[in-house]
């Protein structure tokens, strides 16, 4: 069976090239998976929008109704980073609807990735930081609600610390957060994972592998995971905009290879998200993302 990707056309929102958020990166990933013989007849599914009971078992049940209306306070908006009109809100419900897809997926083949999700600043109450609703806090709820799983991990590696997921997550104990993150970096107030690694300012492939080497064992000797989300957000590449570290593409293709190799080889699923990522060149990002479906068609 070739990698499951699940996707969307309703991804991209549909912003200005000029955004700080580069929406167009959704597409683009889908053309370089094209390219790259893994968007193939087979391998593509696509969600639904997620129901608003589903979103509520992460989020307050007044944010979700204002999103899916469209009312979301001006307030909110200005920390989410973006106004919540239709589009926004069906690619929010999208998203969150593909990575529990994704996670479904990965459930049956072994692994699976969401060619978008990974939005950790959504917190219970609302969202913040380019982040609507939490995709993976939903679908870890969902799983263990459905009695899927029993023991979710979820292991974040964007440069921002994965503090939305903090929130939703830090009463349940079926569920494992671990978040490797760039110190100085947004969000200013961290929400504490249940393990967090703070890197600093200019970090490189050596140093950020070496550290993550030595973690990876740690998580795995917590209990037996029936399933871990795996956030591979690129923005910790040197050429992205918001990151502050100093991956290259060679270290990004070793990480994805160290995290995803740790997990399969042990025969726990992983479902992948692509998370953050905000260089300029929007090819050039989205050739980045894509190194994550790569590496991970070679496990499947």
């Amino acid at each position: 069976m070739p990698l499951q990707i699940v996707h969307h056309p309703g991804y991209d929102a549909g912003f200005a090239v000029n955004h700080r958020f580069p929406m167009s990166k959704y597409p683009l990933l889908m053309e370089a998976l094209r390219i790259r013989g893994l968007a193939i007849p087979g391998a593509l599914s696509m969600p639904e929008p997620a129901s608003a009971a589903r979103l509520k078992l992460a989020h307050a049940a007044d944010y979700v109704d204002q999103v899916i209306a469209c009312r979301v306070p001006e307030k909110i908006e200005r920390e989410i980073g973006f106004s919540v009109g239709p589009r926004v809100s069906l690619r929010a419900q999208l998203a969150t609807a593909g990575t529990l897809l994704a996670a479904r997926l990965a459930l049956e083949h072994g692994i699976a990735c969401n060619a978008a999700g990974g939005s950790h600043h959504a917190r219970r109450a609302q969202g913040a930081g380019f982040c609507t609703f939490n995709d993976v806090a939903v679908a870890s709820l969902a799983l263990l609600a459905e009695g899927a799983v029993e023991n979710v991990l979820v292991v974040d590696l964007d440069v921002h610390q994965g503090d939305g997921t903090a929130d939703i997550l830090k009463d349940e104990p079926r569920v494992f957060t671990f978040s490797m993150h760039g110190e100085r970096n947004y969000p200013v107030r961290k929400i504490a994972s249940d393990l967090d690694a703070a890197l600093p300012d200019g970090t490189g492939d050596d140093a950020y592998l070496d550290r993550l080497a030595t973690i990876l064992p740690q998580l795995s000797w917590q209990r037996r995971w029936d399933i871990v989300f795996y956030n591979a957000g690129v923005d910790v590449h040197a050429e992205d905009r918001l990151g502050r570290l100093a991956l290259t593409d060679n270290g990004l293709s070793a990480r994805e290879d160290m995290v995803i190799g740790h997990f399969r080889k042990r025969g726990v699923p992983l479902c992948g998200v692509i998370g953050g990522g905000y260089s300029a060149d929007v090819p050039a990002l989205a050739a980045r993302h894509a190194i994550l479906f790569e590496v991970a068609s070679r496990y499947e």
